[in-house]
């Protein structure tokens, strides 16, 4: 199977460029010109040099012999919550703004579910001098206060979403409709595999440095470059890809997701989009997500704000229907307590969205000899409200 995007941007039966005609020309100028601009030697070295100097890369790959002793087997954590702003998604906010900065674009405008890319896009922004928009769910706002304010203290405008659920999903149509009424100035930093191509394959591309680095460091600790499992969590895909790229050829390798389960697939208050989503076009591309008879999209639920969108990335799609991944539908309390362990054996606090790939180590029984690695996204610190409220700490 060929899991890379093919030249109309699909992955197999999902993909594509859905847009409204006042973004065609932006989207078709994109789909023309990233590989090329992101193949330039002067544009791979300022990338280089910001992902190692600024950004702090390599990320460790950390034996978490505690945890291991615990569920008898080798768990390595891959620690993106090192990284600056805290979590992944600053290796592909800078990536994409050097990209619109090529493109004469001025202007940014971004959705944010957790904070987290919203945090890192407002960094690059300033780091760049770009002006930044953020678009978030009134709700994600008020659990995600404290990356609220690192947004603002970085120089971004905040712009409530107040539609639907007030969550990802909104945030994500208020930053599309921005972008309808500003095409000429104003560049779109996606922060998942989502929306219409060439935006999936550019963010898998901008992530890919993890699984890349998983590779070199799993060579000099084990002797091998292939693990025998590996465990993200999905919302829209970005954190799973980046670990998955270089192995998705690799079939020895098992590519474990882990999604918002939130009260159960059963429930109605779920993101669990493998096992209820059905086939749509969601913010510009043909995938999977949770719907209506009418193919609306329905209001997903997770504890985490990074995991309550209705759908995934196309790739997720393609994925799903040639059994490259196993999707485990992690429940809140699965999560929250996986959370909570990682800080009481390992002494790190992961974000919430992170807390659901641990929590596949007490779903799943893997052997002793078994090499298992979970991408620790993100850092817990915008969850510690979340957390303390969950335990009445």
């Amino acid at each position: 199977m060929n899991y890379q995007v093919d030249l109309n941007g699909f992955y197999g039966n999902y993909g594509g460029a859905y847009v409204p005609e006042v973004l065609q020309a932006n989207i078709k100028v994109l789909q023309e010109q990233y590989l090329a601009l992101m193949q330039e030697p002067d544009f791979k070295l300022q990338l280089a040099q910001l992902l190692s100097d600024y950004v702090g890369r390599p990320t460790p790959l950390y034996f978490a012999k505690n945890l291991s002793q615990k569920y008898q087997t080798k768990v390595y954590l891959k620690r993106e919550d090192l990284c600056h702003t805290g979590a992944h998604k600053i290796n592909n906010t800078i990536g994409q703004a050097l990209l619109a900065k090529r493109l004469g674009k001025k202007k940014i405008v971004a959705e944010t579910g957790a904070g987290q890319h919203g945090v890192a896009t407002a960094t690059v922004c300033a780091l760049l001098g770009m002006e930044c928009i953020i678009y978030m769910g009134a709700l994600d706002m008020e659990r995600q206060a404290p990356n609220v304010a690192r947004m603002k203290m970085l120089g971004a405008e905040v712009r409530a979403a107040q539609s639907g659920a007030k969550t990802l999903k909104e945030a994500v149509d208020e930053a599309l409709m921005h972008w309808i009424g500003n095409p000429d100035d104003t560049f779109y930093i996606i922060g998942s595999v989502v929306g219409p191509h060439p935006y999936p394959d550019m963010v898998a591309r901008f992530q890919s440095v993890i699984s890349e680095e998983i590779r070199k460091q799993l060579l000099l600790v084990e002797g091998r470059s292939n693990p025998d499992y590996i465990i993200a969590c999905v919302g829209g895909g970005s954190n799973a890809t980046g670990a998955f790229y270089h192995f998705f050829e690799e079939e020895s390798v098992r590519l474990i997701v882990a999604e918002g389960g939130g009260k159960g697939i059963e429930s109605g208050q779920t993101a669990a989009t493998s096992f209820v989503g059905q086939l749509g076009v969601l913010h510009g591309s043909k995938t999977l997500f949770m719907q209506d008879n009418d193919g609306n999209p329905l209001e997903a639920y997770s504890i985490s704000a990074g995991l309550d969108y209705p759908g995934f990335g196309p790739l997720y799609a393609h994925l799903k229907e040639y059994n490259r991944v196993d999707f485990i539908a992690v429940e809140d309390d699965y999560a929250m307590k996986a959370g909570l362990a990682l800080c009481r054996t390992e002494g790190i606090i992961p974000a919430m969205e992170s807390a659901h790939a641990l929590a596949v180590l007490d779903l799943m029984t893997f052997k002793p000899d078994d090499v298992v690695v979970i991408n620790l996204s993100g850092r817990g610190d915008k969850d510690l409200d979340n957390y303390s409220a969950y335990f009445n700490m």
